[in-house]
């Protein structure tokens, strides 16, 4: 199965809960995807201690508490316990949120990544923003303008067909929030790259477009078309 159709899963699992108490638990039990690279693949750009700490720690603990977080909901679901249920649905969003864009996030990143988009995806841009540079600055713009912490996202609009940039606050997740179907996330948490830029983001923005997968980009933009 591949990484783009695991995506999908874990979208389709946050989203779907059942009130018989512990079935879904046992089946839909999330778990850290594992990434394709090495942790210093993407170095100088993204160095290894930083994908280390942000892969099996900060993106773990988003699965493990998701996966608390459900189980509590399908108890309060068992219960009819209505208080329960609605103040669960910040963890929910935030950590499903986490998994979701971070599953994306390392799809988004290759070692063999940058350059410019080729194809259909290339001509969306054109067509969008006037070049692939044009493209850069805005959603570099947008990504470095995000106040705390957060994700600059290129989102495809199912109604126009046209691409959009935009960002999201905290984990809140592209497609849930705006109804765009995510194609390229930067995460701007500061875990994402205070260790090698500190508190220089626009360095660390600009150095991501080295590592950007576009081969990965533009398989989500065919599957958003579907």
């Amino acid at each position: 199965m591949s990484m783009l159709s695991r995506v999908g899963q874990v979208r389709r699992c946050a989203a779907t809960v059942s009130p018989v108490l512990g079935t879904v638990a046992a089946r839909w039990k999330h778990s850290l995807p594992d990434l394709t690279y090495d942790y210093g693949a993407l170095e100088p750009h993204i160095n290894a201690e930083i994908m280390q700490l942000h892969h099996s720690k900060h993106h773990a603990t988003y699965v493990n508490n998701l996966n608390v977080t459900e189980e509590k909901y399908q108890e309060a679901l068992a219960k009819g316990d209505v208080t329960a249920q609605v103040s669960l649905q910040p963890a929910l969003r935030f950590n499903g949120g986490g998994h979701i864009n971070h599953t994306i996030f390392w799809t988004n990143l290759s070692p063999n990544g940058g350059g410019e988009p080729q194809g259909e995806l290339a001509a969306a841009i054109n067509r969008d923003f006037g070049s692939f540079q044009a493209l850069k600055d805005k959603m570099s713009a947008a990504t470095v303008a995000v106040q705390g912490s957060g994700w600059g996202w290129l989102g495809f609009d199912k109604e126009s067909g046209k691409l959009r940039i935009t960002a999201c606050p905290n984990q809140d997740p592209l497609q849930g929030t705006t109804g765009l179907v995510p194609l390229l996330g930067i995460d701007v948490w500061e875990h994402a790259y205070y260790l090698q830029y500190k508190n220089v983001r626009p360095d660390y923005v600009k150095a991501i477009w080295n590592v950007i997968n576009w081969e990965n980009v533009s398989e989500r933009l065919q599957a958003a078309k579907k």
